[in-house]
């Protein structure tokens, strides 16, 4: 954001997305660290860096089955028993048969030596017999027994891995700030790695407000609205890395929303609420949880922010705990984008993710839009990667507002400020959703 359109902002009475962000994001600190057993660290963040304390793999071993050699014995540098007539593949067209010494599997462990003109049998992942410094796949040979007859001579080396070929000891194997994926704890676990420093998945509470609210499963009437946010939220909340808690709808009951909002406070890390954050006569929640009482403010301080859809936002603590509490728009499309700006990164936070907002990339403008002087708009949209390199941008029929829309985006196509309208070739900037289809 420049500081002409900060300037602009501030004239209409908004405050600029990026200082309200900035605000909030330095009230939050991530969740205090705890060790985990390897089993349950997938999905968490870790709290510190991970080095390797032993080397992958541990010892030399055999990558393919087939029969571990020394090289100078299938290469024509020793004539080891003999050589025999071969159609192909060998040096000066013969074959090489080796005597069969041993068969070793994974599980062997008593070290073992090669002699000249000799070899072992091996299964891959067993340990290389002292001398080996080639395997030999078994589909290059007759597959002997006693003795085998060899083909095809492979390259020094293959077939075979080196103890500490991949992670030597002492690799940096993840930084703190880094996602546990299924990978990441197969490289702990190879590397003898049982217990990880995390922080723990935020537990994050949703509460859908308002009379007007009936739940889903049903056809809405006059003066009724299906509950579509509390869903659409837990569900964008889990996608977060959360562990998401559905409470479901609260009236717009001054002592009923308290007494919910304290009860919550005693399993969440984060409690988002949706629906009466404006200053229309039926949004209770910015009326209950801002009210000044005893000379002091509320809990919640709602402000109007320079962001399309949905400028008026919450942020807070309540309870004893000062647990933080995040209040977006009652209108599905603004509730869905205010997650996305405000909640999601939040979350990040207080997981210990880095970075806490989404990738974004510069993309090319296939259709003209117009968009809400002195706001920043995210609109739904679709992004592709362009052949040679870089991305296009379609933004999606209806705008920020249309469901159909977010739950075929891709990407939320950002209008800054200043911006009333981006002609279709112009370059823009796309958030990039993390879509898992």
């Amino acid at each position: 954001m420049t500081a002409t359109a900060d300037a602009e902002a501030a004239a209409n009475g908004l405050t600029p997305l990026a200082d309200y962000l900035g605000s909030v994001l330095r009230r939050l600190r991530a969740l205090p660290p705890l060790d985990l057993d390897l089993t349950q660290a997938y999905g968490n963040v870790l709290a510190e860096d991970v080095v390797a304390p032993h080397s992958f793999p541990a010892f030399d071993q055999a990558a393919v089955d087939g029969y571990a050699a020394r090289w100078e014995d299938i290469s024509g540098g020793s004539r080891g028993p003999g050589y025999v007539p071969a159609p192909s593949g060998m040096p000066g067209g013969r074959s090489i048969r080796l005597n069969v010494v041993g068969d070793l599997g994974a599980a062997s462990w008593r070290p073992v030596r090669l002699t000249p003109g000799s070899c072992f049998s091996v299964a891959a992942g067993a340990p290389l017999p002292i001398a080996a410094d080639v395997v030999v796949p078994v589909e290059w040979t007759d597959q002997g027994m006693a003795a085998v007859e060899i083909f095809r001579a492979p390259k020094r080396g293959f077939g075979v891995r080196r103890a500490g070929e991949e992670l030597p000891a002492g690799t940096l194997l993840a930084r703190a700030g880094t996602y546990v994926s299924p990978a990441l704890v197969a490289v702990f676990a190879a590397t003898g790695i049982g217990h990880v420093v995390v922080r723990p998945s935020p537990r994050v509470v949703i509460v859908a407000t308002g009379d007007e609210l009936v739940d889903v499963g049903r056809g809405s009437q006059p003066g009724q609205v299906v509950d579509t946010n509390s869903h659409a939220l837990t569900a964008a909340a889990a996608e977060a890395g959360a562990l998401a808690y559905r409470v479901g709808i609260c009236d717009d009951d001054p002592e009923a929303l308290r007494g919910l909002l304290e009860d919550q406070t005693l399993r969440a890390d984060l409690i988002i609420t949706t629906g009466g954050t404006g200053t229309g006569p039926g949004d209770m929640v910015r009326r209950i949880l801002s009210r000044r009482e005893g000379g002091r403010a509320g809990p919640v301080t709602f402000t109007e922010v320079a962001l399309y859809p949905g400028t008026a936002l919450g942020f807070g603590t309540v309870g004893a705990e000062e647990v933080p509490v995040v209040c977006l728009p009652g209108e599905p499309g603004a509730a869905l984008i205010g997650f996305e700006v405000l909640a999601r990164p939040a979350i990040q936070l207080l997981a210990g993710a880095e970075p806490v907002f989404r990738p974004s990339v510069r993309a090319h403008l296939l259709e003209t839009v117009s968009s809400p002087a002195g706001l920043r708009e995210f609109r739904p949209a679709h992004v592709a990667e362009r052949r040679g390199g870089g991305y296009t941008v379609q933004p999606l029929a209806g705008g920020p507002f249309t469901l159909s829309g977010l739950a075929e985006a891709n990407g939320l196509l950002v209008l800054g400020e200043r911006v009333t309208t981006a002609a279709a070739g112009s370059t823009v900037d796309v958030l990039l959703l993390d879509r898992r289809r």
